[in-house]
């Protein structure tokens, strides 16, 4: 019996003993459990911290590659660091004052494009893009500004203004879609178009008047085209003021119409000659040795430097200037040629085989094929193949004035008096007479679309166009009914 009760004192004994090591066990767990609660509600007030970074503009973009050379229908694209609160991107919708936090501009900012509605939101918010209401302007710089009034998702504000330095720029517009390529000529004063400028969208084979900007007296000499714009020199004569008065003209929308430029505050006020265009520079030449030159596409004009020899008694004319290999070279009204290797910024003589006579003036130059050409009076022909630093005289076929000349496809070709026509095709070493179509006086020349086109007039101030479609071995007349010399011509692409 003692034995019997010792068994069971013994088994409730490890009863006890087992039910009490549960125990123990369920409130480590619980002791477990509760720890790895609050180390998890430590982790959730740690994550919920909040976001204090400012966003950022990363880019300001069009669809086009080239940003020199942009459509006019083309959207504007700005992209941000991080995603934005749409409600505080906007832009001006009603009119064309600078609203909201996005702003295009092509005036600095006194004016503002007018968006077809506001930004439009993409790629998590974080894009942005812009659709004005209207086609931009051709050739024109646009820049875009993003005020502080942004903010990203967590109402942080950017925490600078961000401006693009450099923007945009527009491609040319042309109303006609005809046009692969432009040839613009201008006119000495005369009769009813005063001072016009001419234009041909068919290849030279009919012209039309261009929208000129100014009814004065204007005497348009030369004409230029580069960064798809196209730029007339010239001047008149003020009686009121009793000088005359630079004029410059510049057309943006292929050739038809053109707006009048500002000059810089020249002493002299005297015409301008000819002008040219190179590494993004039109550089224009003109009496009493004036020399004006433009960084900005035409828009606005800075005095150059000349140096010129002999005749000091007289300041001479500057009548021509050409471009090649970063170098202008111009020609001067008494034999002097001057050249430039600082983008037109100052001029220095080169060595001329003409003697310093008013007999001897350079009236048209041109490069092509590494050679610079030049034509004077008396059918002088001078050329150089260092850069423009010393020429020589070619061999010239004629006695004629020679007033203008240009390079295409190989080929030279000079114009004079009496319709005089030179061409070479041994980069100027050597001319031969080619037949002219006309007597009348042919004063410029250039070259495009495989097309020669020389301009000028007669006595009678009718105005001369000739052109020649077989790399200038023969010429046919143009019909004109233009009542003034054509005295320059130029071809746009």
């Amino acid at each position: 019996m003692k034995s019997l009760l010792s068994w069971f004192v013994l088994i409730v004994s490890i009863a006890i003993l087992i039910s009490s090591c549960a125990k123990s066990d369920d409130s480590k767990t619980a002791s477990t459990d509760n720890t790895t609660s609050s180390s998890d509600d430590s982790s959730d007030n740690s994550s919920s911290s909040s976001d204090s970074t400012a966003p950022t503009v990363t880019s300001v973009s069009t669809t086009a590659d080239n940003q020199s050379a942009v459509s006019i229908t083309d959207n504007i694209t700005v992209t941000f660091s991080e995603a934005m609160d749409t409600t505080y991107v906007t832009t001006s919708t009603s009119d064309t004052n600078c609203a909201g936090t996005i702003r295009v501009s092509s005036d600095n900012f006194s004016t503002c494009v007018k968006m077809s509605s506001e930004p439009a939101g993409s790629n998590s918010n974080q894009t942005f893009t812009l659709d004005p209401s209207d086609n931009l302007t051709g050739g024109t710089t646009y820049l875009t500004r993003v005020t502080t009034g942004v903010k990203d998702t967590a109402g942080n504000a950017m925490s600078s203004q961000y401006e693009t330095s450099s923007g945009f720029t527009t491609s040319s517009s042309s109303s006609s879609s005809s046009c692969s390529g432009v040839f613009v000529a201008v006119a000495h004063r005369g009769d009813f178009p005063l001072g016009a400028i001419l234009r041909s969208c068919d290849n030279g084979e009919s012209f039309d008047n261009a929208t000129s900007p100014s009814d004065q007296q204007y005497s348009r000499m030369g004409v230029a085209f580069g960064n798809n714009t196209f730029v007339a020199v010239g001047g008149y004569s003020d009686m009121d003021l009793y000088r005359n008065v630079i004029e410059i003209a510049r057309s943006v929308d292929n050739g038809e119409s053109f707006s009048a430029v500002t000059s810089p505050n020249i002493v002299s006020h005297e015409t301008f000659n000819e002008v040219a265009f190179g590494n993004d520079t039109f550089v224009a030449v003109g009496d009493k040795r004036q020399i004006m030159r433009s960084t900005d596409n035409g828009s606005s004009f800075d005095n150059a430097t000349s140096q010129l020899d002999g005749m000091t008694s007289n300041i001479p004319k500057l009548h021509s200037v050409a471009f090649g290999n970063n170098t202008f070279v111009a020609g001067a009204q008494y034999g002097q040629i001057v050249r430039s290797t600082d983008n037109g910024s100052s001029f220095d003589n080169a060595t001329s085989p003409f003697a310093v006579d008013s007999s001897n003036s350079v009236n048209g130059a041109s490069f092509g094929n590494n050679t610079f050409v030049v034509v004077a009076l008396g059918g002088k022909i001078a050329r150089s193949t260092d850069n423009g630093s010393s020429f020589d005289n070619a061999t010239s076929p004629t006695a004629n004035d020679l007033y203008g000349v240009t390079f295409g496809n190989n080929t030279f070709v000079a114009v004079g008096a009496s319709g005089n026509i030179l061409r070479s095709t041994d980069n100027g070493s050597s001319w031969d007479n080619v037949t002219s179509p006309t007597g009348n006086h042919l004063s410029g020349i250039t070259f495009g679309n495989d097309t020669f086109v020389a301009v000028g007039g007669s006595n009678d101030s009718t105005g001369t166009i000739v052109r020649s479609t077989d790399n200038g071995s023969s010429f046919s007349t143009v019909t004109s009914s233009f009542a003034q010399n054509l005295t320059g011509v130029t071809f746009g692409d």
